[in-house]
């Protein structure tokens, strides 16, 4: 992407995002473990970047962690495909970090959220209608999370000879979300110290039980029928959905580096980390689904572990899925700032927090709420695909710089474009879904070209589509700002 472009070094420390107080950082100070972060999406001063790219691996290794990979290796057993099969689309997917780690240069560039760096490719308003659905997917799969964590800590409480009624239930509950809440209430310095020593613990575990779940392994073809298009694009569509749900967060855990941080840097260290978490986890996943009915993963998994490991196999459920859940519950408030919520970074945090418990009680105690919910999710890979597409081709056009003060000064900047609405990118999202909608197979929505095509499900791909239509109508008109000239 070569060398950074113009960088608002001057003029943006101070700068009002058009949310309101909501772009304000208020008393900022350092970004330090156990201190309430003062900012939000407000630019990150020079003075207060610290840390290196190595601070992502451990970022994007501790928080896929979890157990989630072990349930999505199962899946693509049971869409037909064989160990090995299986094996190459779970590395596949382990893959698409290093994109998603690359999209971190944007926040090293500006300093701000990457949904405040979506502006440069929606508009300012253009961009909202997806901030708002980004927030729903991230309460959601917070949700999901704190749920199979809550079950996680309810067995493992059952383990310990406490079981029936629905109180130690919402005890587990309970502390799962005081476990979540606390880490991202204080903010990106904590965020990133709990996930590193949380990374420590949960990676001798799984390694356990990896140990314990690799030598039954069946590595045998199955006995059924080849995949075929349906298996193979379903495969893909479960592993490669997991990373690409990242795409609106890179930029959140980065703004904080020195902007002399290089782009080699940020992409192996992220993408190793998030490679070798669900990699080694989605294995564990397809080694299990030959040896055992994984149709309960979890209760699947336990039965091929030693008795005096399955309450720790528990704990590690719960960790995985609290890891999980604090970036997308600490990202979740810098997108509500994004929203215009007029609040500070910690107040806006207490509303994600809210709607997470809210569903997370209505998921453990009204029954069917989860499979609506995990249906629902699915079929948003309609937007965040196509989402994901305009972003990161804009981001290739601009060579990742961009008008730092531009992307909060509203109507007064550069990325306002037609009545805060950016055409190119707008056609370009609205092309991807449809290629998407038209493509996908889930439970609430099968796309009428599913049929024609074998029953292949190739709505990732819209995001394929979205960034080819992105370049063409904008190639000409979008270009990398020019050097800042030396002093």
């Amino acid at each position: 992407m070569g060398t950074a472009g113009r960088t608002d070094t001057a003029g943006t420390e101070g700068a009002r995002d058009p949310a309101g107080p909501a772009g304000a950082a208020g008393p900022a100070g350092r970004d330090e473990v156990f201190q309430v972060e003062g900012h939000g999406i407000d630019p990150i001063p020079d003075a207060e970047r610290h840390g290196g790219a190595k601070d992502l691996f451990w970022l994007w290794f501790g928080s896929n962690l979890t157990f989630t990979y072990v349930i999505n290796g199962a899946l693509a057993v049971s869409f037909g495909l064989a160990f090995w099969q299986a094996t190459l689309v779970v590395v596949l997917g382990g893959l698409s970090f290093f994109v998603i780690s690359a999209a971190g240069l944007s926040g090293v560039r500006t300093g701000t959220a990457t949904l405040v760096i979506s502006r440069a490719a929606f508009g300012v308003r253009g961009n909202w209608p997806a901030g708002l659905l980004n927030w729903v997917v991230s309460i959601g799969y917070t949700i999901v999370n704190t749920v199979v964590g809550t079950l996680a800590l309810e067995a493992f409480l059952a383990d310990l000879g406490w079981s029936g009624g629905r109180i130690p239930r919402a005890l587990a509950l309970a502390v799962t979300l005081a476990l979540t809440f606390a880490v991202a209430l204080w903010g990106h310095a904590t965020v990133q110290w709990a996930e590193r020593w949380m990374a420590y613990v949960l990676a001798v575990g799984f390694a356990a039980l990896l140990v314990f779940v690799l030598p039954g392994t069946d590595t045998a073809a199955p006995a059924a029928a080849a995949p075929g298009p349906s298996g193979w694009s379903l495969a893909l569509v479960v592993m490669l959905a997991g990373p690409f749900s990242y795409v609106p967060m890179p930029a959140d855990y980065t703004r904080y580096l020195p902007r002399t941080t290089s782009l080699k840097a940020l992409t192996w260290s992220g993408g190793l980390g998030g490679l070798v978490s669900s990699v080694a986890l989605g294995i564990a996943g397809v080694a299990a689904a030959t040896q055992a009915d994984m149709t309960d993963a979890v209760a699947g998994t336990e039965g091929l572990l030693p008795g005096w490991f399955q309450p720790l196999f528990l704990a590690l459920v719960l960790g995985g899925s609290v890891t999980n859940s604090i970036i997308t519950l600490y990202s979740s408030s810098l997108n509500l700032q994004v929203l215009g919520i007029p609040w500070s970074r910690v107040r806006a945090i207490l509303i994600s927090a809210a709607v997470t418990a809210a569903g997370s009680l209505g998921a453990l105690f009204l029954a069917d709420f989860t499979t609506s919910l995990l249906s629902f999710l699915s079929l948003l890979i309609i937007v965040f695909a196509p989402w994901g597409g305009v972003f990161l081709a804009d981001m290739v056009l601009r060579r990742c710089t961009y008008d730092s003060a531009a992307l909060h000064a509203g109507a007064d900047g550069a990325y306002w474009y037609r009545a805060g609405w950016h055409p190119a990118g707008l056609v370009a999202l609205l092309a991807g879904m449809l290629f998407a909608a038209l493509t996908c197979d889930s439970e609430l929505w099968t796309g009428p070209l599913v049929a024609p095509l074998g029953g292949a499900d190739l709505s990732l791909l819209g995001a394929v589509v979205s960034a080819a239509v992105h370049v063409l109508l904008a190639r000409r008109t979008t270009r990398p700002l020019p050097p800042v000239p030396s002093d």
